[in-house]
């Protein structure tokens, strides 16, 4: 395949940033704003070998993407809001089992049925902290159907190598938004594949990390019997309840996301001569936020901006940085006020940090970000 330009909007970006990373399964719900990435799935995949599945619900829907990912299958499903919540109890059980898989969260407005059709950024926190118990999180949020179409390939990337569920959480501007973008050529992007078992059946531990914290993992039918269970296990993957093997596998899956911060997380942190006042910002917010920075340079104010592509793990050094060097920290976001604690924690007192909130439905605008760079400056 070459490289090919063509025009597409956000959820089929998405899609076929699936198919780049050589998903060949989907399984989902209809649910406004997502349910174009389901109808480009359920066109494409079969056409490629894959299998798309339209399932009774949100909650069979994530069980079926884990299930297929048990069998090698590279695994995707799509949903907003309200499905988001019901996907959260088999998400945990994809923490403890370490199954890769990939989850879509186009973001519209909530709580409840909410604004079906209107944008929001209010699932943040449900992302790092929506499903029970301590458990890793890897969140990303593009702000442009090209990175769309990257961020998903990278997804799929992360979920495989560290053997863990990561969330693509856009909102309904850039999931609906048409732009023209790049597709590739083929191995432009590099593909990473899930650790593979180098020992026979008859030797095979499921969940045996003597070679790094990442175990093998075989495919369900291949030969290799192993046993999976929510209950915390031992390498052989059976239940136990012993402290001493309990507490090790709890910080390991912490520890595959916090020692591997290098390939997980992604900013873009534009820093200005003489400037007083930051701006930390993510997804289509971003979008509008560039453009205030570039109104409030014209004007001769000169603003620092941290866009984050990565929302969790959250890049708290940069945050700190930014910090020691500004007097203000403004974080306009579609919601109440939930990255906006993230960034007060990073900045450890040593700044004023201050939100634009909107949660009308309608985007937060470049004058209404403008307006308070204006008020503060």
């Amino acid at each position: 395949m070459s490289e090919k330009m063509v025009f597409y909007q956000g959820n089929e970006a998405c899609a076929e940033g699936a198919l780049y990373a050589g998903c060949n399964f989907f399984a989902g719900y209809p649910i406004t704003p997502s349910t174009e990435v389901a109808e480009f799935l359920a066109r494409r995949l079969p056409k490629q070998g894959g299998a798309f599945i339209q399932m009774e619900d949100e909650i069979a829907a994530m069980a079926a993407v884990i299930g297929a990912s048990l069998t090698g299958a590279k695994s995707i499903t799509a949903t907003s809001g309200p499905g988001m919540s019901l996907k959260l109890e088999n998400l945990g059980f994809a923490c403890i089992t370490e199954v890769p898989c990939v989850i879509v969260n186009v973001m519209r407005g909530g709580p409840s049925t909410g604004l079906p059709t209107g944008p929001s950024q209010s699932d943040v926190m449900q992302a790092r902290w929506g499903t029970h118990g301590d458990h890793p999180a890897i969140a990303l949020a593009p702000d442009s159907v090209q990175e769309i179409f990257t961020e998903t390939v990278r997804a799929f990337n992360l979920a495989e190598r560290l053997r863990t569920p990561v969330i693509l959480l856009t909102d309904e501007i850039i999931g609906h938004m048409r732009e023209k973008f790049t597709i590739p050529g083929e191995g432009e992007i590099e593909i990473w594949d899930r650790p593979r078992p180098t020992v026979p059946p008859e030797e095979y531990k499921p969940y045996d990390t003597s070679e790094g914290i990442i175990p093998p993992m075989a495919d369900f039918g291949s030969g290799y019997r192993f046993h999976v269970t929510g209950l915390n296990h031992d390498e052989t993957g059976f239940p136990t309840n012993i402290p001493s093997l309990v507490e090790p596998e709890e910080r390991r899956l912490m520890a595959k996301v916090t020692e591997n911060l290098d390939i997980i997380e992604k900013y873009e942190y534009m820093e200005k001569k003489g400037s007083k006042v930051g701006i930390v910002s993510f997804g289509s917010s971003a979008r509008s936020t560039r453009s205030a920075i570039a109104m409030a340079g014209e004007s001769g104010t000169s603003v620092d901006f941290l866009r984050l592509v990565t929302l969790w793990p959250f890049p708290s050094h940069v945050v700190n940085e930014m910090a020691d060097k500004l007097d203000l920290i403004i974080v306009p976001e579609m919601n109440l006020g939930q990255m906006i604690e993230e960034v007060e924690r990073s900045a450890g007192g040593k700044t004023e940090v201050i939100g634009v909130n909107r949660v009308d439905g309608e985007p937060i605008t470049p004058d209404q970000i403008l307006e308070k760079i204006r008020e503060v400056s």
